[in-house]
C-alpha cells in the first residue's frame, strides 16, 4: 500500500495510518466480515433498523422527499449513525477510537454527540448545525432536536451531569438544557429557552430561565412540531403588573376626588 504504514495492535485488529491523505482509517476485519461490528443482527436486522429510523424522520419532516435523500443528505441522520458506531467502541473500552469517530462526525456534520451518551431509537436532529450532546446525557425514543441545541452539564462534577430527555420530547432551535435533571415524556422546550430545572410530562418550558406552562393537561402528540405558539410566562407577568398598576391608579384617582369634594 503506497504511502501507508501498518501497525499490528493485536491478533484481531489492524490499524492503518495513511500519511499521504493525513487521516487514519480503522479496519476491524474479524468483526466486519462476521457482520457483528456495530449492529445487533438478532430479531431486527440492520435494514429494518435503518428503515425505521428513516421513516420516523420522514414522518416529522415535511421537506423530506425520499428515504434515499434522508440517508445521503441529512446531517442529523449521519451524525446519529456515527454516534451508534462510536458508542459501540466506547462501551467496549476503546474510548480513543470512539472519540475519533465522534470528532470526525462533528467536523463533517457540525453536530457533536459524545460517544458516552445514551440515545434511544428514532432521534431526529433537524438541520443540526451547532447541536451538542454531552457525555452523560440520555435521550428517549422518537425525540426531535432542532439546530443549535445544547444538552449540557453544569460545573466540573464527575458522574451524572447532563439532562435526561423522556420519550417524544421536542427541543426547539437554540434551546439550552443544562444540568442533571429529567425532561418528562411528551414535553416541549420552546426555541431559545434556557432550562435549568426539571420539566414534568406533557408540559412546555418557555423563556430565560425557562418556566413551565402546562398544555391543558393533555398529552402532546409527537407530530406537533410548532416552536412558536406558546404561552409566554414573561408576557403574562408584565400583563399582571400592568393590571395592578391600573387598579392602583384608579384607587388614587378616587382618593383625589374625595379630597377635592
Amino acid at each position: 500500500m503506497h504511502g501507508c504504514h501498518r501497525y499490528r495492535l493485536n491478533e484481531d485488529k489492524i490499524f492503518f495510518v495513511d500519511y499521504g491523505w493525513n487521516r487514519a482509517v480503522l479496519s476491524l476485519y474479524p468483526y466486519v466480515f462476521r457482520g457483528m461490528a456495530f449492529f445487533d443482527w438478532g430479531e431486527n436486522s440492520l435494514f429494518d433498523e435503518l428503515k425505521a429510523e428513516l421513516d420516523s424522520i420522514m414522518e416529522r419532516d415535511p421537506a423530506a422527499r425520499s428515504r434515499f435523500e434522508v440517508y445521503t443528505l441529512y446531517s442529523g441522520f449521519k451524525a446519529v449513525r456515527a454516534y451508534r458506531r462510536a458508542n459501540w467502541f466506547y462501551r467496549h473500552n476503546m474510548k480513543y477510537i470512539a472519540r475519533w469517530i465522534s470528532q470526525r462526525a462533528r467536523h463533517k456534520t457540525g453536530i457533536e454527540i459524545h460517544p458516552g451518551a445514551t440515545i434511544g431509537k428514532g432521534l431526529f436532529i433537524d438541520h443540526g448545525m451547532g447541536v451538542v450532546i454531552g457525555e452523560t446525557a440520555e435521550i428517549g425514543d422518537y425525540c426531535t432536536i432542532y439546530q443549535n441545541v445544547t444538552l449540557g452539564g453544569t460545573g466540573k462534577d464527575h458522574g451524572k451531569r447532563h439532562p435526561t430527555l423522556g420519550n417524544n420530547v421536542l427541543v426547539g432551535a437554540g434551546a439550552r438544557v443544562l444540568g442533571p435533571f429529567k425532561v418528562g415524556d411528551n414535553a416541549r422546550i420552546a426555541a431559545g429557552a434556557v432550562v435549568l430545572t426539571e420539566v414534568p410530562e406533557n408540559a412546555t418550558a418557555v423563556g430565560v430561565p425557562a418556566k413551565v406552562v402546562r398544555i391543558n393537561g393533555e398529552k402532546v402528540k409527537c407530530q406537533e412540531l410548532d416552536q412558536i405558539h406558546f404561552t409566554d410566562p414573561v408576557a403574562q407577568r408584565f400583563c399582571a403588573l400592568e393590571q395592578e398598576m391600573n387598579r392602583l391608579k384608579k384607587e388614587l384617582d378616587e382618593l383625589k376626588r374625595k379630597e377635592e369634594n
